[in-house]
């Protein structure tokens, strides 16, 4: 089985090549470039390196949000755009589990946080029971100082990972009380590699969709929409 993934959903712009249980290829840039600059390159560059036919994939693994919501629209398009030209399915990963598969097989619960700003996060908690990632509570945004109410009554030791962590790790050290510590460098963004790893247990799952019918998942309202309902909330109170 061999999955391409992409991942555009934070800072990170990431594109990966799996094969079996090889990762063949993996290029990852967290740097001050739109993703709309770096992913197609990025897949060329591999496509090149690896001298790899796109045709011979049997599906494309995309980190589906939630996240930037131009960088998920980014990735969706080029996700969407491949996959019909290419003629094979998508794999949605959502963007929390992928992160949280980088520390596989850990006995700590694991506690990705993506900056969501407002003092949020995208936020989920997850653990490992026989190699297996076990969800125990599904991706949401969520504020910081809830995040940290829910660790402290689950009650066991929890390791933080994700772009959210430099942002609010003041508030994390002040309101988390059970035991926690922080993901090294090389596994505390968003990989691509993990999202093809993650893809293909989805994959044997038979998690699949058709190109045409791949969305983000956003989880919350955009600014604009957001700005927007306060205003025409304001608009009916002004009109009582």
């Amino acid at each position: 089985m061999k999955i391409l993934a992409l991942d555009s959903s934070g800072l990170v712009a990431s594109v990966a090549v799996a094969q079996d249980d090889v990762l063949v290829a993996e290029y990852t840039v967290n740097y001050k470039k739109t993703h709309s600059q770096t992913l197609l390159p990025m897949l060329d560059e591999i496509v090149s390196m690896t001298e790899m036919d796109l045709g011979s994939i049997d599906a494309i693994a995309l980190a589906a949000g939630p996240g930037s919501f131009t960088g998920l629209r980014i990735g969706a398009a080029t996700a969407k755009g491949l996959g019909l030209a290419l003629d094979k399915p998508i794999v949605s990963v959502p963007t929390v589990d992928a992160l949280a598969y980088n520390l596989y097989d850990t006995d700590k619960v694991i506690c990705p946080m993506m900056d969501a700003r407002r003092r949020q996060v995208y936020t989920g908690l997850y653990t490992f029971e026989n190699h297996c990632l076990k969800t125990l509570k599904e991706q949401t945004p969520a504020a910081v100082e809830d995040l940290a109410g829910w660790l402290n009554e689950l009650g066991r030791e929890v390791i933080f990972l994700g772009d959210g962590v430099p942002v609010y790790r003041g508030i994390v050290e002040e309101k988390v009380k059970v035991p926690f510590s922080f993901a090294p460098a090389h596994l505390n963004r968003q990989r691509a590699g993990a999202v093809a790893a993650l893809g293909m247990v989805y994959f044997r799952e038979g998690r699949l969709e058709n190109a045409r019918d791949c969305r983000p998942e956003y989880l919350r309202l955009s600014q604009a929409e957001r700005e927007r309902a306060e205003k025409l909330k304001k608009e009916e109170k002004e009109n009582l």
